[in-house]
């Protein structure tokens, strides 16, 4: 039996995802950083599906995640899910330092270092995938949250890069650029009127990853909606409120 490794277990849109494997017939490995809230979350999916559900207490925003999440790549890991993501307080980021860091470093930095040991694990023994949640966040810089756009814009590069360099090794990397998902982070968000649900992303995101897709945005019509931002010129665009 295959496993999914899943970091950033606890969140809603990842026991989404979790369940849509689950009832695939995948194991499941649960990485997070609330060891009573994994063990709750695995308990649930031990009993509702019969698979094996182990739980590795992981914080990407500790320099030592890496070495956490190494005993979570066990032979029979098949595929990794990034599900980590901190959406975080713009206007404070543009004048706290310290808030600017914790969304750079909980969406890029703290990101890129767990699934580069994951992406070695992969390709060293036998090939799979990794699926990352990103944002149509990433697509261009806005005002209302250029900060967490930069991380996800960041997090796009180097799933980009990573894709490439593992295309010969058997594994498949997917970039989902998710709009808004109906969960605690999307409160307040704009476009949140345009949320779907955690199940609705979970189907479209485990399709993807089936099909090995490059690149999906979820749902699908913002592929469209982000490319007429991309392509309002600069000069215009910089007088927008978007």
């Amino acid at each position: 039996m295959a496993r999914a490794l899943i970091v950033g277990g606890t969140s809603t849109i990842a026991r989404a995802i979790a369940g849509e494997l689950a009832a695939r017939g995948w194991d499941l490995a649960l990485a997070g950083r609330d060891a009573a809230e994994l063990e709750v979350v695995a308990a649930d999916f031990r009993v509702r599906h019969g698979i094996d559900v182990t739980t590795y207490l992981v914080d990407v925003l500790d320099p030592g995640a890496p070495a956490a999440l190494a005993p979570s790549l066990t032979a029979d890991v098949r595929g990794v899910v990034l599900a980590v993501g901190y959406l975080g307080d713009h206007a404070r980021a543009q004048a706290d330092p310290v808030e600017a860091r914790r969304i750079l470093d909980s969406n890029l930095t703290g990101c890129v270092v767990c699934l580069d040991l994951a992406a070695a694990h992969l390709a060293r023994t036998g090939g799979g995938f990794v699926c990352a949640l990103s944002s149509v966040a990433g697509d261009r810089g806005r005002p209302s949250n250029y900060v967490y756009g930069a991380a996800k814009a960041g997090l796009n590069a180097y799933l980009s890069g990573l894709r490439a360099r593992l295309a010969s090794s058997g594994v498949s990397v997917v970039t989902v650029k998710a709009g808004p998902v109906d969960t605690r982070m999307s409160v307040g968000m704009p476009g949140a009127g345009l949320a779907i649900s955690p199940r609705t992303a979970a189907r479209a995101i485990v399709r993807a990853i089936e099909r090995k897709r490059d690149v999906v945005y979820v749902p699908w019509f913002w592929r469209w909606i982000m490319l007429v931002i991309r392509m309002i010129p600069e000069r215009l665009f910089k007088r927008l409120t978007l």
